[in-house]
């Protein structure tokens, strides 16, 4: 597919606005949300009774973290298939300590737990700040509030040289005793409020006291509340340099949560670029986005993709007192693409991949397979989605693991086994994954956009012309 400089450059920066706002898995979600009403869909929840009419187009969230969003074709019957693109809205992080307060040699610092896989020694040194959800008391209510300082507060500074000389041969930094970020000092403190926090945390009571009053007073300031209003909070720490296209050509994206963001945009652009009046008054099937949290700590949770979350929303979807087993008719005409980033061959580091698996910038997503069900690829699968690609013209590529690397993986196999429908592992390559700060290329984003949007649009057809069990 030949795509113009111009629509490329869009379609990047149009992503790159997208990533700047979701520092935390609730400002995605959040986000997500914002498109989806301004694009004419209808916010559903889960605790409510669902009046689904056919091409009508419906969203959910659980936890704030969390999303479905789905658009019923207008031919849509009970047992139909459900189209459906799942990728994740967390990204590895450090996160602040439900007691943060710790002070040390004059330094106030934040106490921060290591969330998923990160590469920790590219956190030293970066300009750092906190975002997430605040639980407030308002009233009688307890009410979840976002928040996302966009200053500098924080840093993890690196140890000079001359007192590590081995740094550059080898650095392995402690996360308990080396990733703890400076907040103030305490004479500063003092000159500026008069007293100076110190101590630890271990014998707090209120929320406040958990952490430094400096910090308290940040986020009291952005919410507009006072300290006792506080109940508890969920904050990541995020760089505060934003996405930026960068090479001599612009060709490249350097971002922050490239993993699995890229994914989260693209299928949700893919999702509402589909769904025109005439297309989806013609459609049959169910066409569905579900992104969810915590992917990058085994996907165990409430509101992960182990939970019953998908499963009670496609049976509330194939419901239907005619037709008491159209879910488990729905499930083998369905099809999800699990899509989460790929890793892109490293000019420095080539012997890292399979010789005949090397996937380059610029040729098109990457289709993931492993046998030993790391990936839910399939060779049925696999055809399905290269069928659909021939038709709307987008170059895939295959990437295998070598036999002496390990393997990553993703939310496709456990979908694959708690639902039983089909699932192909696809996503655009990057380099530096879980680094705090990631690189892709700029013709990944509308490459993947245009894919998920055929996907949608030719699945129902490619299916009928399967011919599998």
């Amino acid at each position: 597919m030949k795509l113009s400089k111009e629509a490329v450059q869009t379609a990047a920066k149009e992503f790159l606005q997208f990533v700047n706002k979701g520092p935390s898995p609730y400002h995605v979600v959040e986000e997500c949300k914002r498109r989806l009403l301004a694009a004419g869909f209808i916010e559903l929840k889960e605790s409510e009774q669902w009046d689904i009419k056919p091409a009508s187009k419906y969203f959910l969230t659980r936890n704030f973290s969390s999303l479905i969003a789905f658009a019923v074709g207008g031919l849509y019957l009970p047992g139909n298939g459900f189209s459906m693109i799942g990728a994740h809205t967390d990204s590895p992080c450090l996160r602040v300590k439900t007691r943060s307060k710790k002070t040390k040699n004059g330094c106030l610092q934040v106490g921060v737990e290591c969330y998923g896989g990160g590469i920790w020694n590219t956190w030293f040194d970066r300009d750092l700040t906190v975002a997430g959800r605040v639980m407030v008391k308002s009233g009688d209510k307890l009410v979840s509030r976002l928040v996302h300082v966009s200053k500098p507060l924080l840093r993890i500074p690196h140890l000079a040289i001359h007192l590590q000389r081995d740094i550059n041969d080898s650095f392995g930094p402690n996360k308990e005793n080396h990733l703890v970020p400076i907040i103030a000092t305490a004479v500063q403190e003092e000159l500026e409020t008069g007293s100076a926090s110190s101590g630890d945390a271990s014998t707090a009571v209120t929320t406040a006291e958990k952490h430094h009053p400096v910090l308290v007073k940040v986020l009291c300031s952005e919410l507009g509340v006072q300290p006792d209003a506080l109940l508890d909070f969920e904050l990541c720490l995020a760089d505060t340099q934003p996405g930026a296209l960068g090479g001599v050509y612009e060709e490249f994206i350097y971002s922050p949560r490239l993993d699995n963001l890229h994914s989260c945009y693209c299928a949700l652009q893919g999702l509402m670029q589909s769904c025109s009046v005439d297309s989806l008054s013609k459609e049959t099937n169910i066409r569905m986005i579900t992104l969810y949290d915590n992917e990058e700590v085994g996907s165990e949770s409430a509101q992960g993709a182990q939970s019953n979350l998908t499963e009670l929303v496609l049976s509330r979807l194939a419901s239907s007192p005619s037709n008491l087993t159209a879910f488990q008719q729905a499930a083998p005409l369905s099809f999800m693409i699990s899509a989460d980033m790929a890793h892109a061959v490293h000019p420095n580091y080539p012997e890292k991949h399979e010789e005949n698996h090397r996937p380059a910038f610029h040729k098109g997503p990457v289709i993931k397979f492993n046998s030993n069900q790391r990936y839910a690829s399939t060779a049925v699968t696999a055809s399905v989605i290269r069928e659909i690609a021939s038709c709307v013209d987008v170059p895939l590529q295959d990437v295998m693991v070598r036999n002496d690397s390990p393997c990553g993986t993703t939310i496709g196999p456990i979908l694959a086994a708690r639902l039983g429908i089909p699932v192909v592992d696809i996503g655009g390559p990057q380099l530096s994954m879980h680094s705090i700060r990631e690189m892709c290329c700029t013709s990944s984003v509308l490459q993947s956009i245009v894919l998920f949007e055929g996907f949608f649009q030719h699945f129902p057809r490619v299916r009928s012309k399967l011919v599998v069990d």
